[in-house]
């Protein structure tokens, strides 16, 4: 999708936002969300797919949009004025919208590091102090209440989020930070590799 018809798309996310009536999520999502997060919710890059995604997870980040604390430069460029207007109800309604449709793999990640990924991702990284990320992302990386969904994620989108924590970006989000900023470059690949193909 090219930068000027994003632009357009969270232009009209916002307008519309501020117009749709509470309980209404399904329609907003069709007319406005779409244009990124595709219409059965598996995105398009660089949007995260949000199909399945858990509810008080994506409730929380728009109103970090909204409010301006979720601050990589992706989240400032379309996020931020996509949700300025959005009401909480709204925001609540979209969450219980976008939870409700069937995820899918992204399957877009590097099979010969998916064995590595997955040992990070059971195991942790004990000799870095790394906890594994199954503690908190449950076995199956379905995330757990405002935990995110990982399962299924684009390589590219949970790449570019686990290198942002490292750099500092969204620094309230919990350990992640002090975590991500503890991985390498190959660490990351593996580990998005690995998430980009559960189910």
């Amino acid at each position: 999708m090219s930068y000027v018809r994003l632009k357009i798309a969270v232009m009209a996310v916002a307008l519309s936002a501020a117009a749709a009536p509470a309980g209404h999520a399904e329609v907003l999502a069709l007319r406005s969300c779409n244009w990124c997060h595709g219409g059965s919710g598996q995105g398009y890059t660089p949007a995260p797919r949000l199909a399945g995604q858990r509810p008080q997870y994506v409730e929380t980040q728009l109103m970090n949009f909204s409010m301006h604390t979720r601050d990589n430069p992706f989240s400032k460029m379309y996020m931020w004025g996509a949700a300025a207007n959005l009401s909480p109800q709204v925001a609540h309604d979209l969450a219980a919208y976008y939870s409700t449709l069937t995820p899918r793999a992204a399957n877009d990640g590097d099979r010969a590091l998916v064995a590595e990924g997955r040992a990070i991702y059971q195991e942790g990284m004990p000799d870095s102090n790394i906890v594994a990320c199954v503690v908190c992302h449950a076995p199956n990386a379905e995330g757990v209440r405002g935990i995110p969904r990982l399962g299924g994620l684009g390589y590219s989108y949970l790449k570019r989020r686990l290198e942002q924590w490292g750099e500092g970006y969204h620094a309230a989000a919990g350990p992640m930070p002090s975590i991500a900023g503890k991985l390498s470059e190959n660490q990351i690949e593996a580990l998005a590799s690995y998430l980009s193909f559960v189910k």
